[in-house]
C-alpha cells in the first residue's frame, strides 16, 4: 500500500474570521474554531482516514503567496469550487487545466489572506 504523504496541514491567516468565511463559502462546509488566545485554529471537517487541515492565526503564522503549495481536494469537479473563489474575495491565479490524463486537473488561487493554494480533481 502506498504511503499518504499528507497527514495534516495548516494554512496561515492574518484575519481569522475573513479566512474562515472564505473557506466555508468556497467549500460549502463549516469550520470548527478552537481559540487558545495566542493561537486560533479553524479545523476543516475530516474523518479518521486521510489528511486533516486547519486555518491558523498567531504570531508565528505569516500568509504568503511564495511558500509551499497545498492542493485541496475539490472533487468531483474543481470548477464548482473555482467558480466561488473570486466572489468570496480570493483571486484565480491559474484557471483549471489538465495536469495529464492520469493525474487529473488543477487550478491555482490566492485566498483572502494572500496564500497561494491549489485545487485538484480527477475531472
Amino acid at each position: 500500500m502506498a504511503k499518504s504523504w499528507t497527514g495534516w496541514f495548516e494554512i496561515a491567516v492574518a484575519d481569522f474570521d475573513r479566512a474562515k468565511k472564505f473557506y466555508e463559502t468556497i467549500f460549502n462546509m463549516e469550520i470548527h474554531t478552537i481559540d487558545l488566545g495566542a493561537l486560533k485554529m479553524g479545523i476543516f471537517p475530516h474523518g479518521k482516514e486521510g489528511a486533516g487541515a486547519s486555518i491558523c492565526w498567531g504570531a508565528w503564522y505569516k500568509p504568503s503567496p511564495h511558500g509551499t503549495v497545498v492542493y485541496l481536494n475539490a472533487e468531483p469537479d474543481l470548477l464548482e469550487v473555482q467558480n466561488k473563489i473570486e466572489g468570496a474575495g480570493g483571486k484565480i491565479v491559474q484557471p483549471k487545466k489538465q495536469i495529464s490524463p492520469e493525474h487529473g486537473f488543477m487550478a491555482l488561487f490566492e485566498d483572502t489572506e494572500g496564500n497561494r493554494l491549489a485545487l485538484h480533481s480527477d475531472a
